[in-house]
């Protein structure tokens, strides 16, 4: 037994002491308010931050725009995880917004949402972040041109294949991985936005104008895409909410501290960017961060882009590394296959669930374009959590006696929701393929959900299955986790 974890102990007759049933057995809660701010923000800051500025100033067509849409992109965050902290404290349940939507509308729409989540949102999140590893990694020595497309894609294979063995191999090899890159990303931002406060007491403020600005309103819909994906994580407290103390009080005031604080940090960022380089420049960079410090940190200017490409591996690794937790809850419902919860015998290690995410991110390394993979995230991410923030008027509406202990004004919800419906609907006119992409393979989840989970199966495939699930388990040598025994 690890000091990790505390079991509680209940006497025998005899005197004995045992363990209980497996559903008491678990973390109890130890995370401080501090603790949570520091899941929030270690989730939110990635990659997004330095592949998302040329993006958004794509879409908008001018700085001020651009610096408009980050702001409006960190409050967008806000109001959704202060509806997520009811939620969370109303339905303390594994899985955050998956369990959410299945307590609020049944298991179809919560499989559409682990569908969308499993098939989408975090292989193809993955694939955006190695991408970013290889450009970042070739760009000093590729420093006039883009870096060779096919060379870019291998070197984010064997960044995915790389984590993907050592998550497999040894779980504490995968934690100090984290530990080690998560400060990476942390410099390079510090070092950033303090150059950028120096240019900007110089008086370097040129670029900041709304000129150009986009006219279309659904490109600039669009452009929210990228900004959000940027704020991805603002959710993942909610995943570890039985282990954060006092809840009702930390859990607010985890989210108001840590996304204001990121709101903060990316907006300063993007005016250090900004301070240096013109619009023209940032929009015919792959890596503004290096362009930023070729400009700026000669000769020393290959540090940034490896930090930034440390900062990169780690979010790979984190990604990977936090996937498992989700199939665990699918699979708990009966809504994924039994063998993605399994762990290596001898490693103890998820080796499935590892294994299939980085299955599915190489398959999405069949397109290297970053811009268009942030879209096909953008939207299936946004229609998923805007359906779990309508759990919150749903239920106040068909389960009013439920026990809240954080009760959020209904204006909030029903702006995100209102929102949500904007950054969805609108950029399919401005990016149908993309969208339609999108919706095609959210819909595939559809009768996959009729034929493997609704309906009954007939005998040969149930002994098909069982077969299949046999020989995987003897290959990778996997097995359930074990529940309590005595002690």
């Amino acid at each position: 037994m690890t000091e990790d974890k505390e079991y509680e102990k209940v006497p025998t007759k005899e005197g004995d002491e045992i363990k209980k049933d497996d559903e008491l057995v678990g973390l109890k809660p130890k995370m401080t308010l501090l603790n949570g701010i520091t899941v929030i923000v270690g989730s939110i800051i990635g990659s997004g931050i330095f592949i998302s500025p040329t993006n958004v100033l794509m879409k908008t067509g001018s700085v001020g725009m651009s610096l408009v849409v980050w702001v409006a992109s960190g409050i967008f965050s806000m109001v959704g995880a202060y509806c997520y902290a009811e939620l969370g404290c109303m339905i303390q349940k594994t899985g955050a917004d998956y369990a959410y939507i299945m307590v609020t509308f049944g298991p179809f729409l919560a499989f559409m949402r682990l569908w969308v989540e499993c098939l989408i949102v975090r292989p193809c999140s993955q694939t955006i972040v190695a991408l970013t590893f290889s450009v970042y990694i070739m760009k000093p020595f590729f420093p006039t041109c883009d870096p060779p497309d096919d060379s870019a894609r291998l070197l984010a294979a064997v960044c995915i294949l790389v984590l993907t063995f050592i998550n497999c191999w040894n779980v504490k090899w995968a934690t100090r991985v984290q530990d080690i890159f998560t400060g990476a990303k942390l410099f390079a931002l510090a070092v950033i936005i303090i150059t950028g406060i120096v240019q900007l007491c110089r008086g370097q403020t040129q670029y900041f104008t709304f000129e150009n600005t986009e006219p279309q309103f659904s490109n600039i819909m669009l452009s929210f895409y990228a900004g959000l994906f940027a704020y991805n994580g603002w959710n993942y407290l909610n995943f570890v909410i039985e282990e954060l103390k006092d809840p009702v009080n930390n859990l607010p005031k985890a989210i108001y501290i840590s996304i204001s604080l990121v709101t903060v940090v990316y907006v300063l960022a993007n005016v250090a960017f900004f301070t240096t380089l013109s619009p023209a420049e940032v929009l015919g960079s792959e890596a503004v961060a290096v362009t930023f410090a070729e400009r700026l940190y000669r000769p020393v200017e290959f540090l940034i882009p490896i930090f930034v490409a440390l900062s990169t591996f780690g979010s790979v690794n984190g990604i990977l590394f936090t996937s498992s937790r989700l199939f665990y809850a699918g699979a708990m419902e009966g809504q994924m296959p039994e063998i993605l919860t399994m762990i290596q015998v001898k490693r103890m290690t998820p080796a499935p669930a590892v294994l299939f995410m980085a299955f599915l991110s190489l398959v999405y390394l069949g397109s290297s374009n970053i811009s268009a993979l942030i879209s096909y995230v953008g939207f299936a991410t946004w229609i998923s959590i805007g359906l779990a923030v309508l759990c919150v008027p749903w239920l106040r509406w068909k389960q009013p006696n439920l026990k809240r202990p954080i009760k959020v004004h209904l204006v909030w919800p029903i702006l995100y929701i209102l929102a949500t419906i904007l950054i969805t609907v609108v950029p399919m006119q401005a990016a149908p393929l993309e969208t339609g992409i999108g919706v095609a393979i959210i819909s595939t989840g559809i009768p996959v959900y009729l034929i493997f989970i609704k309906m009954r199966k007939p005998k040969f495939i149930q002994e098909a299955l069982t077969s299949t699930y046999t020989c995987l388990q003897k290959l990778m040598m996997v097995c359930q986790p074990e529940k309590a025994t005595k002690m």
